[in-house]
């Protein structure tokens, strides 16, 4: 949310789980019920519908199917599939049984997918450990989707550079930009996804929106800020 506001764009949600999380770890989850997340997406659709649609941690695969039933039935405005499966700290973020779910019946609404190197590695069953393999990555997903993809290579720290390379089936971009250096920060996939539907909303088409928010990204990171000892994100940078 702080995302969109710096954007702004005016954001909605629809709350699918409630955790108890911490920039060290994610101690609990409890996800909504189903006919409640149908409930919150039918309240905002029907007076605020969105230009732009992100999905993040949907955890169970009965609320990864209501969600893709849902959206499949209000087509219209963009959608990135962010796949979130596990957390930074390591806690699964998704439940084993619904990977199959999120690929069959939600990935295939989207105009984008944006999986960091581990997520894309284990949707295609590819080892990513350079931007070559982001790249084989990409259009292995592409080819398997149809949609635009975006591999985040933030986790591949041995390069000079965090890489990411984006790939829609007609142009193929490689994003880079200097590793920020003894900041651990909490929550960059899901602000780097929300800063694309956040460019998106304003009218960028995909590739410039996407461009766009590896600036965004780079920078909240760059200039984070100090909360409670942690190093947080700066949405507000500029």
């Amino acid at each position: 949310m702080k995302t969109f506001a710096s954007l702004g764009v005016h954001g909605t949600s629809a709350i699918t789980c409630i955790t108890a999380q911490n920039p060290r770890k994610v101690s609990a989850v409890e996800p909504c019920g189903v006919e409640m997340v149908r409930r919150q997406l039918e309240a905002v659709f029907d007076e605020l519908p969105p230009v732009a649609v992100k999905t993040g941690m949907l955890y169970s695969a009965p609320v990864v199917r209501a969600v893709a039933a849902f959206l499949a039935s209000r087509r219209g405005p963009a959608l990135v599939v962010d796949p979130v499966l596990v957390s930074t700290s390591g806690a699964p973020l998704l439940e084993p049984g619904a990977i199959e779910s999120l690929v069959n019946e939600l990935v295939p609404l989207a105009g984008l997918l944006t999986p960091n190197r581990d997520e894309a590695e284990l949707l295609t069953g590819l080892r990513v450990k350079s931007a070559q393999g982001l790249r084989e990555a990409a259009r292995a997903l592409h080819r398997r989707f149809g949609c635009a993809v975006l591999v985040k290579g933030g986790h591949l720290r041995r390069l000079a550079e965090a890489v990411d390379i984006f790939y829609d089936g007609r142009q193929e971009l490689l994003l880079s930009a200097p590793f920020v250096r003894g900041v651990r920060t909490h929550g960059t996939g899901c602000v780097y996804s929300a800063a694309i539907v956040g460019y998106l909303a304003r009218g960028l088409p995909l590739a410039r929106a996407v461009c766009r928010a590896k600036e965004y990204i780079t920078q909240a990171i760059a200039q984070s800020c100090v909360a409670g000892g942690h190093a947080v994100l700066n949405s507000f940078w500029h």
